[in-house]
This record gives C-alpha cells, structure tokens and sequence, in this order.
C-alpha cells in the first residue's frame, strides 16, 4: 500500500457492469472513497475538427493519457488534492475546466484498460477484472452512448464493431490475466460483492 492509502482497480469491458459494483462499495464506504475513471484522461485533440475526431479510435491504450493518471493516483496517495481532466464526449474531446478531487483511505480507479499498462496495474493493492457476457455489454452501450452521450444508434453501432470489439480482444481479454479476482456480473454479483468489501475493511484495520 502506498503511503496508507488503498488503491484499487476496476478494470473490464465497456459496459460489463464496473460502475455499478462501483457504486456498491461507495455505498458501504461512502467518504472514504475517491474514485478516479480512465476515461477522465482521454487525450485532448483541439487540433482535430470535430468530423476527424468521431473517427478516431479510442478503444486504444494510445488514446489515453495515462502518464497523467498514473501521477495523479500518487498524488492523491501522498495525501494532496488534484485538478482532474474533464472529457466530453459530445464534443469527442476534453475541455477546458477540472474537477478538484481529494485524498482519501480508499482510490478507485475504474477503466477498460487500466490492467494493460504495468507502471499503472502495479500501483493497484487489488485488481479486479469483471467479465459480462458481450451481448449484455453491447446493449449496455448501446443505451448509455445514445441516451447520455448524444449518439446515433448507427455510430455507436459501427464504433462496436471497428474499434471497440477488436481492441476488447487485443487488449482488454488479455489483461484479465493481471487481476486478483475476476467478478462475474458486476456489482450484480452480491456474493462476490460482500466478499471484496470485507477484504477493503480489512485492509483499512491494517493502516
């Protein structure tokens, strides 16, 4: 653990269920949870129009900042506050404001890719990889790009088929390997739920 502090990874693929089981421990633990997404550390791309920027491919470990992460999560384990990147994802892009997050006992950080990086995965005390069957996945997505992102049906349909199935299976499946536990399900799997909650409470008795 570094510096007292509990840094745990959520990994998976698009919509297999990482925000609700999130969402579970954040119930149990409340404020001493900081949760961090990968998704906050899209690269910005102010010099590519718009048009350009719906066709990158952003289901790839390059398409993130993830130097900028790793030296945020350090930051908040030695106890200071960051200015965290906010991403668009109308607009394909970052904009310009931050959102101040502050230290706590707990870090979360939640991503598709966060196991594929080793300077990343090896800040993590426990790396848990949740695996949901891709039919279930692709309908998740399908609901949450078109009602909260601003999405056609067709784009997010294409977007799957191009970048985000193919990258799953480079990427994404081959990092299960790096986890401690791999959760069926989500946060919909109570068991598996209860059994990591215990293991974060016992882990805080410890610092």
């Amino acid at each position: 653990m570094m510096d007292n502090v509990i840094v745990i990874g959520i990994a998976g693929g698009t919509g297999c269920g990482k925000s609700t089981m999130i969402n579970r421990i954040k119930e149990e633990f409340s404020e001493k949870i900081t949760i961090i997404s990968h998704d906050f550390y899209y690269k910005q791309h102010n010099d590519i129009p718009f048009e350009e920027r719906k066709l990158l491919n952003y289901d790839h470990p390059n398409s993130f900042d993830t130097d900028l992460m790793i030296e945020h999560i350090r930051k908040l384990a030695r106890g200071e506050s960051i200015e965290r990147p906010v991403y668009d994802f109308t607009i394909h892009n970052r904009i310009d404001e931050t959102v101040t997050v502050r230290p706590a006992k707990v870090i979360i950080v939640e991503g598709i890719l966060i196991f594929e990086c080793r300077e990343l995965r090896d800040l993590f005390d426990i790396k848990v990889s949740i695996d949901t069957d891709a039919d279930v996945r692709i309908i998740r997505r399908i609901i949450r790009d078109v009602n909260e992102r601003g999405r056609t049906l067709d784009s997010v349909v294409n977007q799957y088929l191009t970048t985000v199935k193919p990258m799953h299976e480079q990427f994404v499946e081959p990092s299960k390997k790096f986890a401690d536990i791999i959760v069926l399900e989500g946060g919909y799997n109570v068991v598996a739920l209860e059994m990591l909650n215990q293991r974060i409470h016992s882990l805080l008795e410890e610092i």
